[in-house]
């Protein structure tokens, strides 16, 4: 690990209300790691009985509507940007629900849950090879299995059961 200010090598030191922290001996200062910010998308339609997955290129597995945020950018602008460039459609409410820190990607995911307007999705075929909507039951079976977007949808169907959005 390298200071991200002056590129100095940095140095495990303990600090003491956060443990052993990175630190940059020429900076003089506390180096915390950095990672990626994305959001993570649980999308149902208008009634609130479909889940929406896709399956990106070359891959095997439904996982849920994601996109990085961009510098400057809100997370809750993300949202609606990724969705409409990733299906065409536009988002008619959104619900922050929780976070996860996915460690293979140095990523710390911000789920929200979402209504998407009425209409023919139409994937973006540079990234998406299907976009599908499921029955809940479809869904779960469908999505990756032990994966971070199993665990939002499922936590997700259970607020959509409850009426919370």
């Amino acid at each position: 690990m390298y200071c991200s200010v002056c590129g100095e090598k940095l140095a495990l030191v303990v600090h003491k209300q956060e443990g052993l922290v990175p630190f940059c001996k020429k900076c003089g200062e506390y180096r915390f790691p950095q990672f990626a910010t994305a959001v993570s998308m649980v999308v149902t339609n208008r009634a609130k009985d479909k889940i929406l997955l896709a399956r990106h290129l070359g891959q095997n597995d439904y996982i849920l509507i994601a996109g990085y945020v961009k510098k400057g950018e809100t997370a809750e602008k993300a949202v609606t940007r990724e969705f409409k460039e990733e299906t065409k459609l536009n988002v008619v409410k959104y619900k922050y629900m929780s976070s996860r820190y996915h460690e293979p990607r140095n990523v710390l995911m911000l789920n929200y849950l979402v209504i998407a307007e009425n209409g023919e999705v139409d994937a973006d075929p540079s990234e998406i090879e299907e976009c599908t909507w499921f029955t809940f039951d479809e869904a779960l079976e469908k999505v990756r299995k032990q994966s971070v977007a199993e665990a939002f949808l499922k936590s997700a169907i259970t607020e959509i059961k409850n009426n919370k959005i």
